[in-house]
């Protein structure tokens, strides 16, 4: 990873750099109603199938109306980069994809979600949704993963100065059905994307995995095919991403990411591995595929 792309941060940096949690996670599809705050168009559903917490990938449908924000500059020293003023399109923003973490954030439910839509002026946009003002215009399609023994909780954290989404634990759902080894994680700033999550599975004898959700910002990027974006910010999620055996046997992640910079221009594709500094979370589910011994 290029050392000039780092971002210093107001606060201490922890010597731990993954905050994780081992547990498992059952899947659920459901539709957004329409009608509804987007908060509210998911707690239902899940609390319905007995979940507090998931991460989730979303497709189709219509948010209207709609708020949201791209990076910014951080007005002072507090932050080290913060978010532009609220975006308001007018009409419906069709809904092309978008990941999220949902959980808990002082006692309610929250969540912090990234995506790709297209406005009623035709232009295709992306960003970081403010939630408590948006609402679900037309349906959804929602594919969750639902935490079990596990959860995501909104936290100061004294390193970013932000509140930030991370794991914690909770009690098990009891009969409910669960399935697999998952892990919810959050990975800390100024480390590589792709070997932080190859690091970790490695010390933890996961020897391939599938990511799900995955809403994340970096330093900019670097995509494999050379492309580069160059931003102190950005506003990522994770379109698809694996974690498979390379020609040593050593984890390798390869990530197909959407991301808006600090313009408001998107960029799509795979990361490029060693390239991609986190600026200040990348929040995910890790579902363990295949475990050495």
């Amino acid at each position: 990873m290029d050392p000039d792309r780092r971002v210093l941060q107001p606060g201490p940096a922890p010597a731990e750099r993954v905050q994780w949690i081992a547990g498992h996670a059952s899947p659920l599809e459901f539709t957004l109603e329409p009608g509804l705050n987007f908060i509210e168009a998911i707690r239902r559903p899940l609390a319905r199938a007995g979940g507090l917490s998931a991460v989730l990938r979303l497709e189709g449908g219509a948010f209207g109306p709609f708020t949201y924000v791209i990076p910014a500059p951080a007005p002072t020293p507090e932050h080290a980069a913060f978010y532009s003023a609220f975006h308001r399109p007018p009409g419906r923003s069709s809904i092309e994809s978008a990941a999220m973490t949902f959980g808990l954030r002082d006692g309610a439910a929250f969540l912090h979600c990234h995506g790709i839509w297209t406005g009623a002026d035709g232009v295709r946009q992306g960003g970081h949704v403010i939630p408590d003002e948006t609402i679900v215009a037309e349906p959804i399609r929602a594919e969750a993963w639902m935490l079990d023994g596990m959860a995501f909780e909104a936290m100061p954290d004294a390193e970013t100065n932000f509140t930030l989404f991370g794991p914690v634990p909770r009690a098990p759902r009891g009969n409910a059905p669960a399935s697999g080894r998952f892990v919810a994680a959050r990975f800390r700033p100024n480390q590589d994307l792709c070997g932080a999550l190859e690091s970790f599975c490695r010390e933890r004898g996961i020897a391939s995995a599938i990511l799900r959700g995955g809403v994340a910002s970096t330093i900019g990027a670097v995509f494999e095919d050379g492309r580069t974006v160059d931003s102190f910010a950005t506003e990522m999620f994770i379109h698809s991403g694996r974690i498979a055996p390379g020609a040593d046997g050593e984890p390798i992640a390869d990530l197909d990411v959407a991301l808006v910079d600090h313009h408001g221009t998107l960029a799509e594709g795979r990361l490029k591995r060693s390239a991609n500094p986190i600026l200040m979370t990348l929040e995910v589910v890790i579902e363990a595929a295949a475990v050495s011994a």
